[in-house]
């Protein structure tokens, strides 16, 4: 696992357009893609302001847009897709072939239930098919292409939306293109709270917080042997230097990415470091392990993972 990994599904937060985050995993890997260059930008969790339904998603694409025009000379196309009250089938037909053959796909921010139902409700009214959504993004995910959460698009692409462990009502479930895990947004300490409890709540998941700017490159799939494998790998970006955003990017101050094990147990994970996550279709086994200080650790143990590398680790489940 040197070098970046070619994940299926980053999901990350961020104050601003920080370059690890941004040209390292998002532009570039869009400017390798195989049969389009392409960049397609969903701000669809923005909520009307005034009445207005796309101000809120232009701004949030224009936020986006002034890093990636940088690209544009290298070949890189960047296009959103606005929500409104009043779109055609043969507009939500251009969504589908754009979803399903854009090199990289962002889930933008906003508020995570306000996206997850509209998403959900384009293929429910258009196709009669409420998960045509989510559908399209595994079909990406087995096809090695790589779809985006930032903030709320970053709850969205987890098992559940946050909420969840709070019993909050409403539609909770994720597209689970992070499979079994849970995130914090602009996580700060204080929150830590939040994930212990959410840990415990739902012990299959794996629970991160993410502060400003972090994430994780995530991928999965099924082994010969019939086992579920996951990699993480975790991203600390610092890159972010303007000193009006100083207060805001807490990877900077140090921040690290935190995290609790369902005993309670915390670790906070370094930018590089990789857990690898291997289980059962049935869940009774559930093996996982992680790089700590360039060392292969068993994750519940914390003893030497008695493997050479997380390759070693798959090829041998």
């Amino acid at each position: 696992m040197r070098g970046l990994m070619r994940g299926t599904a980053l999901i990350y937060s961020s104050h601003s357009r920080c370059n690890v985050i941004h040209n390292d995993y998002i532009a570039q890997r869009a400017l390798r893609g195989r049969d389009n260059k392409r960049v397609l930008f969903l701000p669809m969790s923005e909520a009307p302001r005034d009445g207005d339904e796309r101000e809120r998603q232009e701004f949030s694409y224009e936020s986006f847009r002034w890093f990636f025009q940088f690209y544009e000379r290298f070949g890189l196309e960047h296009v959103p897709f606005y929500w409104t009250s009043h779109l055609r089938r043969e507009d939500v037909d251009v969504l589908w072939h754009l979803l399903g053959s854009s090199e990289v796909v962002i889930l933008g921010g906003g508020y995570s239930t306000t996206g997850l139902s509209r998403y959900k409700q384009l293929g429910a009214l258009f196709e009669g098919e409420p998960g045509k959504f989510g559908r399209i993004l595994h079909e990406r995910r087995q096809r090695g292409l790589l779809t985006v959460g930032f903030s709320a698009g970053a709850d969205q692409l987890c098992q559940h939306l946050f909420r969840r462990v709070w019993d909050s009502p409403g539609d909770n479930d994720g597209f689970g293109l992070a499979r079994n895990t849970l995130v914090t947004l602009h996580h700060e300490p204080s929150r830590n709270g939040d994930l212990w409890h959410a840990a415990r709540r739902m012990p299959h998941c794996f629970v991160f917080g993410l502060p400003n700017d972090a994430g994780l490159n995530v991928d999965w799939g099924v082994l010969p042997s019939g086992n579920l494998w996951q990699v993480y790998e975790l991203i600390v970006d610092t890159t972010w230097d303007h000193p009006a955003d100083a207060l805001h990017v807490k990877t900077r101050q140090g921040a690290l990415i935190d995290h609790f094990d369902n005993t309670g147990r915390h670790w906070a994970f370094h930018g590089g470091d990789h857990i690898v996550r291997i289980t059962s279709q049935d869940g009774r086994y559930d093996r996982a392990w992680m790089t700590a200080g360039g060392r292969l650790l068993d994750y519940w143990t914390r003893e030497p993972a008695g493997h050479g590398s997380i390759e070693e680790i798959l090829a041998s489940h």
